[in-house]
């Protein structure tokens, strides 16, 4: 059997929208900037750092046989506490652990979920990579867009892949994996944020049981996977 452009669907799907350097993300190759004095470690004696966001830095790096190794949740602190990592909120994460601000803004701007720029207190992303993308996460992505308009405390970006293919087409809402998704899904998770419920509670990666054949546990007590409910 063959398929031509009317009867493939994959070829009826609109082409993925990509920046100039060939990513859907934005932003990964800004260029450094040089006009930026050499960094030195900020001094405790003249940078105040909130005590609650002091003693979770320094929970976190006890962790570590290596406490460098607690940047990223050091910095997960930060932006929970600042809404975003502000130079603020890097240079206090730098005084406590003792590092430059460059080293720890390095590792803020390497990974997407951490936000050098002031954004919304609500993050949705929506995964658009290739198990994703072909089971329609490109027009999930758009409804989601449109969904979330207007509503400034909801920020909506594509995201290369969060892992959970097996959910596809899924999203991370505020860290919260929800899949798989269909179009209507997105006007359910903006009027979820905006009451303060669980987004997508039966539809949580969370309550999702994997463990035999039929997707169920023996004593399992979660939210049956979708399309098992009664069984």
């Amino acid at each position: 059997m063959s398929f031509g452009p009317a009867s493939d669907p994959f070829a009826r799907r609109p082409p993925v929208r990509r920046y100039e350097h060939g990513s859907r993300v934005p932003g990964w190759d800004d260029e450094v900037d040089l006009t930026k004095p050499p960094a030195t470690v900020p001094d405790p004696a003249t940078t105040p750092v909130p005590g609650e966001l002091r003693s979770g830095i320094e929970a976190a790096m006890a962790l570590y046989p290596d406490s460098k190794s607690a940047v990223i949740p050091a910095l997960h602190l930060a932006q929970r506490h600042h809404g975003w990592c502000s130079p603020e909120a890097i240079t206090q994460v730098a005084c406590v652990m003792r590092l430059t601000p460059a080293y720890v803004t390095s590792v803020a701007s390497f990974y997407d979920m951490f936000s050098l720029v002031p954004k919304a207190p609500n993050d949705v992303f929506v995964c658009t990579n290739i198990t994703c993308s072909l089971l329609g996460a490109d027009e999930f992505f758009e409804r989601m867009s449109e969904a979330a308009e207007g509503h400034a405390e909801i920020g909506v970006r594509g995201f290369e892949c969060l892992g959970g293919c097996d959910i596809a087409p899924m999203a991370s809402v505020n860290g919260e994996y929800v899949g798989p998704l269909n179009l209507d899904d997105a006007r359910l998770i903006v009027e979820d944020i905006e009451a303060g419920r669980p987004v997508l509670e039966h539809k949580q990666l969370r309550h999702r049981a994997v463990a035999d054949a039929r997707g169920r546990v023996e004593g399992f007590e979660g939210i049956a996977p979708v399309g098992q409910e009664g069984n």
